[in-house]
């Protein structure tokens, strides 16, 4: 049985990348890999549509977080962090424990924050030096829009623009420049394609004048480090070289594609699926869905172990459980990243069967039907990722 994965992070590697990674390795500090990491560096500029430095650092999508807390302020300073998920919630967990004063903005599972409460909490705290949002919460599928958030902010106060990108950068719009932006981090087992173990941070020339004042202790998530270093094609500590020969591979693909052609694919893949999922009587758990991630509620009577187990053993399709109070209730499918059109048929397919072996009634067939229909109706079918 062919294994297909189908989580929001880690997402599945194109071929072409795990070759590139199998190579044997080079030394970090040699002119070939310099090659490689100017390669890089000029290809993250255009990932995140900015003519700003990105830094790579080798950790997590969290070491990048961590990093944008330690670098951008200074003992005592006051951060806004939206917090309507998962992720959202470790933004400010993290404040916290860095000893900011932490301004929390909650927003419930699945709902997208709205303007008037950013606009409270600006003008309750002008001293403000950050807001952190999270364009795409991974835990609930739901989509903040960031653009007219850092409007807002920007109209209303001098703080900092923070951007948790983890589940979007390389599958939803993202203007850092356009947009006003002044920090945005993502992770490589996302839409880069690449698996776990790199951050990269995008820094505005705001955002590096915080950098430079920074009082906070650090050292190796030192953006102040990474940014000297990055100007040289170069990073201050042994880099994850074999990731970052993945990323030049996977970042080569993207631009092979194009980024706008990319983000249409998303949103094609999205809808498609979530037609067939409709089509079964499957709801979905948010009001605002990300085109990253589709989180769906599970049917009354219908235990996410049982089902789980009849997609994973009986289907070898791998999807993510709910998180915190939803763990048990809900479900995400993952269409971030290397997906075409075929794989939301064969994951619909599959839930159709998984569903089936759980006595769930529906009428078969009908949630893959749906799919391609949709997929029809967009012009004959989507653009499929190149492979040259």
């Amino acid at each position: 049985m062919k294994k297909r994965l189908f989580t929001p992070g880690p997402t599945p590697v194109p071929e072409q990348v795990m070759l590139r990674m199998a190579e044997p390795l080079i030394h970090h500090r040699s002119p070939e890999f310099r090659e490689v990491m100017a390669r890089v560096n000029a290809n993250l500029r255009y990932l995140f549509q900015t003519s700003q430095p990105v830094v790579t650092l080798a950790c997590s999508g969290t070491g990048g977080m961590e990093s944008t807390c330690v670098s951008l302020f200074s003992p005592g300073d006051t951060v806004i962090a939206v917090n309507g998920g998962k992720f959202g919630e470790r933004w400010a967990q993290m404040v916290r424990a860095f000893g900011l004063n932490e301004v929390e903005i909650r927003v419930p599972w699945g709902e997208a924050p709205r303007e008037e409460q950013l606009l409270q909490a600006l003008r309750s705290h002008p001293q403000a030096r950050a807001v952190y949002l999270t364009q795409s919460e991974t835990s609930t599928g739901t989509l903040t829009d960031v653009k007219t958030m850092a409007r807002l902010v920007h109209e209303h106060s001098s703080a900092l623009v923070c951007v948790d990108g983890v589940s979007s950068i390389g599958a939803l719009e993202m203007r850092f420049d356009e947009w006003g932006i002044d920090a945005c981090v993502t992770g490589s087992q996302k839409g880069l394609m690449i698996p776990p173990g790199l951050a990269f941070v995008a820094l505005s020339p705001r955002a590096i004048e915080a950098v430079a004042r920074s009082s906070m202790p650090r050292f190796y998530f030192d953006l102040r480090r990474a940014l000297k270093s990055q100007a040289a094609d170069d990073t201050p500590w042994t880099p994850a070289i074999t990731l970052i020969i993945g990323a030049d591979a996977a970042l080569a693909m993207i631009r092979q594609e194009g980024i706008e052609n990319i983000w249409a694919r998303h949103e094609s893949l999205a809808s498609a699926l979530r037609a067939g999922l409709r089509a079964v009587g499957l709801r979905l758990f948010s009001q605002a869905p990300t085109a990253s991630v589709t989180a769906v509620v599970l049917p009354a009577g219908v235990a996410w172990a049982d089902f789980n187990r009849a997609l994973k053993a009986d289907n070898g399709i791998t999807v993510a459980g709910g998180q915190g109070d939803f763990a048990g209730k809900i479900f995400r499918i993952s269409h971030l990243g290397y997906y075409d059109a075929l794989d939301m048929i064969a994951c619909m397919a599959a839930v159709e069967r998984a569903l089936a072996a759980v006595g769930y009634g529906f009428v078969a067939g009908a949630g893959v039907r749906a799919v391609h229909e949709a997929m029809m109706q967009q012009n004959n079918g989507i653009a499929t990722i190149k492979h040259s």
